[in-house]
């Protein structure tokens, strides 16, 4: 293999169809993968451009294909959460591998302030990606709406409600929060609050659900001041456990809608004199490194959040592709991934 052509360059298309005895126009056909070649012209093309050292024009490529051979995560947070909570690093490394073995590029975007966001529109506007991977997504946000009125493939993590009409991937948020307070019940515990998201994200209203429906099914009947409203953060989940200690000092369990909120009820916990499990067993979701490093390590329902990831990806390249699906991938279909409860000495 040369890797140079006639004239001391890189290989042309031209000098591969010749070596192959073929037209340019088949030799273009196989680099693109189509099918209408026979196998023999196909190996006759594959040999000469593996003598000659050819390497397709990427840009031409893309532009033939009207592609630009990149797609968006757009997290729609600010900063200092995406690089606090570990559930987008896990999300980025799933979509990450899904994407190893092509040649489209990732562009990760953070839209969390109105600024970001319009420079976000702008940029989706002049459709410079294929498609876009949506994370994070709120009630009310118009990034979802937006997408779809500009027609580009969308695949968003997380439904924004029952009746999500773009193809997701979520896990069984209701069924994983339930299991978490089955487990503590359990244990014995007989006063369990829990710490939400914020529920304008439809995950977070689905965990509530989840311990809602687990102590009714359980004959317990809910207490609504057992109920604290956070956002996901370690100073969220501080500030909720300092409520819900002030509101029913003799709750002996917890169940946070995170891991990073479950480490900053530990905090305020032990800040009250506590013993976790002794006095008030901890559960978390999402089995994150923030569950595995506490002291004591977390009980946490775990989501298997890379494969949730990779799932995203792959279903949005089979969209780009011409696959399953509108232009916008409206109506498309939703994957829900099963959670599973990891239980450690917090509970």
């Amino acid at each position: 293999m040369n890797g140079h052509g006639r004239s001391g360059g890189r290989p042309t298309l031209e000098e591969v169809a010749a070596r192959a005895g073929v037209g340019r126009g088949t030799v273009s056909r196989v680099i693109n993968g189509s099918s209408k070649v026979s196998e023999q012209t196909k190996a006759a093309v594959e040999a000469a451009v593996t003598e000659l050292g050819y390497v397709p024009n990427r840009a031409a490529r893309a532009l033939a294909a009207n592609r630009n051979d990149a797609i968006a995560l757009v997290i729609p947070e600010p900063e200092a959460r995406f690089f606090a909570e570990p559930y987008f690093s896990e999300v980025v490394r799933g979509v990450g591998a899904a994407l190893a073995e092509t040649d489209i590029q990732l562009v990760l975007t953070l839209a969390g302030s109105d600024r970001e966001r319009r420079r976000l529109a702008q940029y989706l506007s002049g459709h410079r990606v294929d498609g876009v991977l949506l994370v994070s997504v709120h009630a009310g946000d118009p990034l979802p709406e937006l997408l779809v009125e500009l027609g580009i493939p969308t695949v968003i993590s997380g439904r924004r409600s029952a009746a999500e009409t773009l193809p997701c991937v979520d896990s069984d948020n209701l069924e994983g929060a339930a299991e978490a307070v089955r487990h503590l019940l359990g244990r014995g515990r007989r006063t369990i609050a829990t710490i939400t998201g914020p529920l304008d994200v439809y995950g977070a209203s689905c965990r509530l659900d989840g311990y809602r429906q687990a102590l009714a099914a359980a004959g317990r009947p809910v207490d609504e001041r057992l109920v604290a409203v956070a956002d996901f953060t370690e100073e969220g989940g501080r500030r909720a456990m300092r409520e819900l200690l002030e509101r029913s000092p003799a709750l002996d369990a917890v169940f946070a809608s995170s891991d990073v909120m479950a480490a900053g009820a530990r905090l305020e916990l032990r800040a009250a004199g506590r013993r976790i499990p002794h006095d008030v067993a901890l559960v978390g979701f999402d089995d994150s490194v923030v569950a595995r490093h506490m002291d004591p390590p977390l009980t946490s329902v775990r989501q298997p959040i890379e494969e949730m990831g990779r799932t995203m990806a792959r279903m949005l390249l089979e969209r780009v592709s011409g696959g399953r699906g509108s232009a916008t991938g409206a109506g498309g279909p939703s994957v829900v991934l099963q959670n599973r409860l990891v239980v450690r000495e917090s509970s």
